[in-house]
């Protein structure tokens, strides 16, 4: 056995978010990590867990913890605890990830490969060229979102010095990776347009995915979905959902006065399951719009995600104008297995809307159509006692099984870190 370990080539992942933490991007590297164990040694470096904010006592003693999951290494470190609408005390935890990354890097030995994601913003892509550059080792950098391009899509800092010196980091950390894989075809585009008239990084392009055994389509009656509609109160309602990170990139905030347009109607609810920057403001509309079908649902476990996906008759996808090329909303792959059609708000010729266009499993419009949103509501609530619900549901769940699934995805990181 240790000989079959000491042949391995050995990989350090900057993770930032792992499991237990609640974060697409903890999720599907946690995925990821577990997948590739057969071909490399795995190290992961990530933060205690503390996606929303805070951080359990036992996380709160030392600066670093080792830990052991399911045959893949996680060194922990420790970083204050930080409100999601406070900018100084995410930028402070932020930090102490950055920081005690760079030490922690010290700590798990020789590395073949060093691999990376892009979050925290631009901070994810330096930690990888110190491992690089410490290791001496192959580095692959992966984009899951766009910065500053994202920063400023959204207007989270309109400081031209800022934004400048975000885009002159993150493209040194393109240029000194080995490899940058990004998660949609659009993404690639801009990648090229990045380096417009100069040398384009080595890059390819690979899905993320939904581990599709474990979220699947389950019958209306299912005893936990059942359990899940009467616990929030969405029984025997037509339910349109949203699941995931409630944050700024999504345009929920300007969805709110569509969705008032239906509040008379009793049939219909609207959920919003997930925490971020805007929730306490669509909490706040509801609350003075006196929006009674519309209701905010905690996070759910892992675990439980197969029974909240399930509740939805309609699924939510949805970005901000100015996220094509940007980032691909990971909550397009859960919609997909658990076969749920799919009211999409996204950019023409980005991933998420090509995906969904491909497949026919949902209706979409631009962003900021909020005519057409209220329009294509209108036409979901029409159309849910015929067949044009089931038959969405199962082409997203066929494309989803064919060509979006963990062990197509994984296999092709395999191959490109391996290169």
């Amino acid at each position: 056995m240790a000989t079959e370990l000491s042949s391995k080539k050995k990989l350090l992942i900057y993770a930032h978010y792992y499991h237990p933490d609640v974060a697409s991007t903890g999720q599907i590297l946690k995925e990821l990590a577990e997948g590739m164990l057969d071909s490399f040694d795995i190290t992961v470096i990530c933060v205690v867990p503390s996606y929303t904010g805070g951080v359990a006592p036992e996380y709160k003693t030392k600066m670093f913890y080792q830990e052991e999951i399911n045959g893949v290494k996680v060194t922990r470190i420790r970083v204050p605890e930080f409100s999601k609408s406070s900018k100084v005390s995410r930028i402070k935890n932020i930090l102490a990830y950055f920081v005690g990354a760079m030490l922690a890097t010290f700590k798990v030995g020789k590395m073949d490969y060093v691999y990376s994601i892009s979050q925290p913003p631009v901070l994810g892509g330096l930690i990888g060229v110190w491992g690089k550059w410490m290791k001496r080792a192959k580095y692959i950098y992966n984009i899951q979102d766009f910065n500053p391009e994202q920063t400023m899509a959204v207007g989270y800092s309109k400081n031209k010095l800022i934004l400048n010196a975000m885009m002159w980091f993150d493209k040194f950390s393109c240029k000194c990776s080995d490899k940058v894989i990004v998660v949609g075809r659009d993404m690639v585009e801009t990648v090229k347009h990045r380096f417009k008239g100069k040398r384009v990084p080595n890059h390819s392009f690979i899905n993320n995915w939904i581990d599709e055994k474990e979220i699947y389509p389950l019958p209306a009656d299912h005893e936990q979905v059942v359990t899940f509609k009467k616990r929030y109160g969405l029984e025997n309602k037509f339910v349109i959902m949203y699941s995931g990170n409630i944050g700024l990139y999504y345009d929920l905030e300007n969805m709110m006065p569509i969705i008032e347009k239906f509040k008379d109607r009793d049939e219909v609810v609207f959920a919003f399951i997930g925490d971020g920057t805007v929730l306490k403001n669509l909490i706040a509309y509801k609350e003075e719009h006196d929006l009674n079908n519309v209701t905010f649902i905690p996070y759910q476990k892992k675990s439980d995600l197969i029974y909240s996906l399930n509740a939805g008759d309609v699924h939510w996808c949805i970005n901000a104008k100015g996220i094509k090329g940007v980032s691909v909303p990971s909550k397009l792959y859960g919609i997909m297995a658990a076969g749920k059609p799919i009211l999409g708000v996204l950019e023409q010729g980005s991933e998420a809307r090509l995906i969904i266009e491909e497949t026919n499993c949902g209706y979409v419009t631009e962003p900021a159509n909020y005519g057409d949103v209220e329009v294509i509501i209108e036409k979901f609530i029409r159309e849910k006692d015929t067949n044009v619900p089931a038959e969405m549901s199962k082409r997203a769940r066929a494309f989803l099984v064919k060509n979006l699934t963990k062990d197509v995805s994984i296999s092709k990181y395999i191959q490109e870190i391996s290169i």
